[in-house]
């Protein structure tokens, strides 16, 4: 694939820039680009870069020789035709052309394309969201191919794929509120907040998953409300008459609905699912995975926050200290699904995609918006385990023998290696590096992904890196490799990232759209489709995608500080959430990390270690 001559672009477009800079100014290459993050590409490693090994078998120095010392079974490829294109062609070799094209491709993005692409996206989702609400409102979802509502799958209780996000609460409508604050449209946000507060009720016959709810529905309504009433009016004065935090006392109603999953569990961890009317299900399962039990903290933080309640931060917090105490004491790596009962892990792999993913994000997060030191103690152990453990590859992003960085599925006990493959999730993980201040390997890590997206017009749900193939072939329009594209242009201001996104924004036009919405794609390859639109698309990826190309949009204005939750939604980072309404509920905060051991047990008798 292409991600050598991504990175090569990147690092000619650097120098390009401070030799620039250095001739009109005086500034060296270490000038600092957007939020004071400094690309340290050096002229030196073009050599590196450029230079093809002669005479030596392309497989040495590649992950799979060097991981471990383990031997791969040569597997079939879903896709023949797919496995047979990637024996030919590297995915080092994604781009065919020299350096000069590069400068010439990438090194500028008109003010009159921007301007176009920002168009373009707002187009994208006013054509899902106006489809929305004529064919499904007040159903959750759209089905964008035969233009219907889409609601819980009552027929078939056992349909989580449907059942955890559906809850027979306009779940689009409400995912998508803050959305339309950001592009602007302050008369259609507010007569959505009315239809919402008309019409969504939480008193509902629906088993939903605890996280879903949480991100999606939960999130919202705080983002929506905290929109509403922030005194420094980012949007305007979008307030209107007659509003009595009723997006907050739907919230906190939500909230109180979803509680029952963490009572009854031996451990603090909550159950993965509940009834809202009923609470836990008598048939409930005692497991659940990492990422749905510890990323509730955000959400859940905010809210405890601005009622004056700490019963939510606090069982939130709980969970997360929980899932912390049981790590490896020999890696400090969590595994990925964990029985809430006996604390003994199910799932042992480790990595940064589904079931892990937003773990890590709000650990960060959480301290960003809280300012809990124990918050980022806990992010720092686990981004040093996973640089430890999960990163393969050379050394260096662009310099150096061996293949590239990758971080991979490992066993949670003994780093090894698990599978031989990456999910579409994981490419949330560069939008991370960023926030964590580690930019250059964001760069090297976006790249790879992008090499992915230039080859299919979409990320694959899973990609094995070994036969360079897809694994799992659908794409339900998820936004994570856009969320990523959007923080690095903000962190470097390269137009790279800006042409990164005008690939995607165009891609998703030609193979995504349909007559009435986006669809998800069954098969990247040939590009057949499922008849769902999935909330995120709308919240998330098309969001995302507008703010790439919006300079002047008012999250952007220096004096106005905001983070994303995993959903998307818009928080402020204010200092109203820096203080609580309550006394320490969490003694011996400062030494938790100290007294919280990880796990020295043993593993159970009936789970091995490898």
């Amino acid at each position: 694939m292409q991600w050598r001559s991504i990175v090569v672009g990147l690092v000619v477009l650097r120098l390009s820039l401070s030799c620039v800079l250095w001739l009109a100014f005086g500034l060296g290459p270490n000038v600092s680009l957007g939020f004071n993050f400094h690309l340290s590409f050096s002229l030196h490693k073009l050599d590196l870069l450029f230079r093809e090994e002669k005479g030596t078998d392309p497989r040495d120095n590649s992950w799979s020789q060097r991981i471990h010392g383990h031997k791969y079974e040569e597997t079939a490829s879903t896709c023949a035709k797919v496995e047979e294109e990637s024996l030919k062609r590297s995915y080092l070799s994604f781009f065919d052309g020299n350096k000069d094209e590069y400068v010439r491709r990438y090194s500028s993005f008109p003010d009159t394309l921007k301007a176009k692409m920002k168009g373009m996206a707002k187009e994208m989702f006013y054509f899902g969201y106006d489809n929305y609400m004529k064919y499904a409102f007040p159903e959750d979802e759209l089905n964008p191919i035969d233009c219907e509502g889409r609601g819980p799958d009552v027929l078939n209780p056992s349909n989580i794929n449907i059942n955890d996000v559906l809850g027979n609460y306009s779940l689009t409508l409400i995912d998508t509120l803050d959305t339309l604050l950001v592009l602007g449209n302050v008369t259609e946000f507010q007569r959505a907040v009315r239809l919402v507060i008309d019409t969504v009720s939480f008193d509902k016959d629906s088993t939903v998953q605890v996280f879903e709810a949480n991100i999606r529905i939960l999130g919202s309504l705080i983002s929506s409300h905290i929109l509403l009433t922030d005194p420094k009016h980012p949007f305007g004065r979008v307030v209107f008459e007659g509003y009595d935090n009723e997006l907050l006392h739907l919230a906190h109603d939500l909230a109180v609905r979803l509680l029952p999953a963490f009572e009854n569990t031996s451990t603090g961890i909550p159950y993965p699912r509940v009834n809202l009317k009923t609470g836990v299900p008598p048939d409930s399962i005692n497991e659940t995975c990492t990422a749905g039990a510890g990323s509730l903290l955000v959400e859940f933080g905010i809210l405890s926050r601005l009622i004056g309640d700490s019963t939510f931060e606090w069982v939130a917090r709980r969970a997360v200290r929980a899932l912390w105490s049981l790590r490896s004491n020999e890696t400090g790596l969590l595994g990925n699904v964990v029985n809430i009962q006996t604390g003994q892990w199910v799932g042992k792999q480790s990595g940064l995609g589904a079931g892990m993913d937003s773990f890590y994000e709000y650990l960060l997060k959480s301290y960003i918006l809280f300012g809990e030191k124990e918050d980022y103690r806990m992010f720092q152990a686990s981004y040093e385990s996973i640089q430890n453990h999960m990163r393969r590859g050379r050394e260096s992003c662009n310099e150096g023998e061996g293949d590239p960085p990758l971080y991979v599925n490992v066993n949670m006990f003994s780093g090894e290696i698990m599978n031989t493959w990456i999910d579409s999730l994981q490419a949330f993980f560069p939008g991370l590096q960023v926030l964590n201040g580690d930019v250059d390997n964001a760069i090297c890590l976006h790249a790879f992904y992008y090499a992915i997206w230039k080859r299919f017009g979409a990320l694959p749900e899973r990609y094995n890196w070994q036969l360079q193939a897809p694994d799992v072939l659908f794409y339900p329009l998820r936004p994570e490799l856009v969320e990523s594209t959007y923080l690095l242009y903000q962190a470097t201001k390269n137009p790279f990232y800006l042409h990164v996104g005008m690939d995607i924004l165009q891609s998703l036009e030609k193979n995504a759209k349909v007559r009435c919405g986006y669809a998800t794609l069954h098969h990247v390859v040939d590009k057949s489709k499922e008849d769902r639109m999935e909330s995120f698309f709308l919240s998330e990826t098309c969001k995302y995608l507008y703010l790439l190309f919006d300079e002047d949009n008012p999250l952007h204005k220096s004096d106005n500080k905001y983070i994303f939750t995993t959903e998307g939604h818009v928080v402020p980072i204010d200092k109203r959430f820096r203080e609580k309404q309550w006394n320490n509920l969490f003694p011996c905060e400062e030494g938790v990390l100290a007294e919280t051991q990880p796990n020295n047990r043993p593993p159970p008798s009936n789970i091995s270690n490898v």
